[in-house]
């Protein structure tokens, strides 16, 4: 069984020696090279008397990542990815939260973590030489490694505007990546299409399935993301098999129907997606070009290790259809709540509910939080351990299968009638002409604002939704973009857009 995600490198490097692991704009490794590197990252970490501790890697995007990750993992340490474009403020504030004695970063980057008040010690990836006996310093220290032990904290933002650092151990990551793994079939011929940054939990698929099976992971340019035809010709070029995206970048290319001019039938096999809503509509359009692909809509908020259900894409879809997230993956269960008087219980057949999850998936807790930590991790009543209420609401349809609805937060009460503004984004991404959109609410006005990524008018949206919708979940006002911002993970801006009506 096995304890240590550096195992998956030890096994394809032996395997794959030679075989294209990693591969970004400026440079590609072979599994053997990977291995080697991940290697002199963890001595060099070793050699400080480092161990159970965070390590954070300020780095750009690119191969250097997922080298220091293993390398990390191979000293006995965790890692904390910091990305390279957040304000100083930020870095400062997880900075706090995890006190590291040790970055890895490049010389070029060093100022920044200065100016963001870090004090600790630093490891240049552009020093980082292998020695011969690397292995056997690594070997000593990895002898006493555990399941349980923490692999990464990764940051998601705070209620009250402070980052919380999300813990989860070798073991939850491994759980994951073998069930991905039984039910995709990944293998040493395959290429992942990497979109997700390193520092958001979709990674964790790419980096771990591609480590595992020996496949390739091409680390897409950020860029070619609002290029959709160099961004599929980049796929087709590459021979990519596997993409695990955002909804946010597969409608891009299925909006400006990129497909008439790239052919990607010989090559894509597989599209996965999870992080926010895929409309049915767009999903439509990407089956219509590639019919023969397996998609598959995975869920999970990054307090469970990235997904914990998925949906294998089976049937056609009306384009009001909310397309569902499906039912757990091994080692997780699920359940729908409704609190009343402090008490918890599961939702009656067909109502909404929050969606809460146990099992292995789970994260140990917010990383020196054990205040949060609480609120949101507490005892299962239906089971042992702990459950997590992720704060969505769900609930399950007339198949039987789980939908997504909205936000807790996103949950509003409205003219008397408590509403799903998801279910109001649902009814607008469904007419023809829309690429996207946004429902918020304004509070201070008492209605409904929605935004709508389109070239058509608000009337015609508007005349659209009323066949869709009761009245009470109309718009008061509908507000048209070129284009709906989205933040640094891809997703859809929701609080660049509350700023346009507050």
């Amino acid at each position: 069984m096995t304890k240590n995600i550096t195992e998956w490198l030890d096994k394809t490097a032996a395997r794959f020696p030679e075989g294209l692991a990693l591969h970004d704009e400026q440079e590609e490794l072979t599994y053997q090279e990977y291995r080697i590197k991940a290697l002199g990252i963890a001595r060099s970490i070793i050699e400080k008397n480092i161990r159970h501790e965070p390590v954070i890697v300020y780095l750009e995007k690119g191969v250097n990542i997922p080298v220091s990750f293993f390398g990390i993992a191979y000293s006995g340490n965790f890692y904390s990815p910091v990305d390279t474009a957040l304000p100083k403020a930020r870095v400062s504030v997880m900075l706090s939260v995890l006190q590291p004695k040790l970055a890895i970063t490049r010389r070029s980057l060093s100022w920044v973590l200065d100016d963001a008040g870090y004090r600790g010690e630093r490891l240049f990836i552009e020093d980082i030489c292998p020695a011969e006996d690397d292995e056997a310093v690594v070997a000593s220290v990895l002898s006493g490694a555990g399941g349980e032990d923490l692999l990464y904290v990764l940051f998601t933002s705070g209620s009250t505007g402070i980052p919380k650092g999300v813990s989860i151990t070798h073991r939850s990551v491994i759980n994951y990546i073998e069930w991905a793994d039984s039910v995709f079939s990944f293998t040493e011929r395959d290429s992942f299409g990497n979109q997700a940054p390193f520092y958001f939990d979709n990674s964790i698929l790419d980096i771990y399935c591609a480590a595992k099976s020996g496949a390739t992971l091409y680390i897409i340019p950020k860029h070619l993301f609002a290029q959709p035809v160099p961004l599929l010709s980049y796929l087709k070029e590459h021979r990519i098999t596997t993409i695990f995206w955002v909804p946010s970048a597969l409608i891009v290319p299925a909006k400006l129907h990129a497909f008439r001019n790239v052919d990607l039938t010989s090559c894509l096999k597989r599209v996965l997606f999870c992080g926010e809503v895929m409309p049915a509509r767009q999903l439509s359009l990407w089956r219509a070009y590639l019919p023969d692909v397996c998609y598959a809509n995975l869920y999970g908020p990054t307090e469970i290790t990235d997904a914990c259900a998925y949906y294998i894409i089976d049937r056609e879809f009306a384009d009001y259809e909310p397309v569902p997230i499906g039912k757990p993956i091994r080692g997780v269960e699920m359940y729908l709540i409704t609190e009343e008087d402090g008490k918890i219980r599961r939702v009656s057949k067909g109502a909404s509910g929050e969606i809460c999850v146990a099992g292995v998936c789970l994260s140990p807790g917010y990383y020196q939080n054990p205040e949060k930590t609480r609120e949101v991790f507490v005892p299962n009543p239906f089971g042992s351990g702990l459950m997590y209420k992720t704060g969505d609401i769900g609930r399950y349809n007339a198949r039987g299968e789980l939908e997504y609805l909205s936000r807790k937060d996103f949950q509003i009460k409205h003219l008397g009638h408590r509403i799903e503004l998801g279910e109001i984004e649902t009814a607008a991404d469904s007419v023809a002409g829309v690429s996207r959109s946004c429902a918020l609410y304004d509070a201070v006005r008492h209605k409904i604002v929605l935004f709508a990524e389109t070239g058509i008018s608000s009337s015609f949206i508007e005349e659209s939704l009323a066949h869709l919708l009761p009245a009470y979940m109309m718009p008061s006002k509908i507000i048209i973009m070129d284009e709906i911002p989205i933040n640094c993970n891809g997703k859809i801006d929701r609080t660049l857009l509350q700023e346009y009506i507050t």
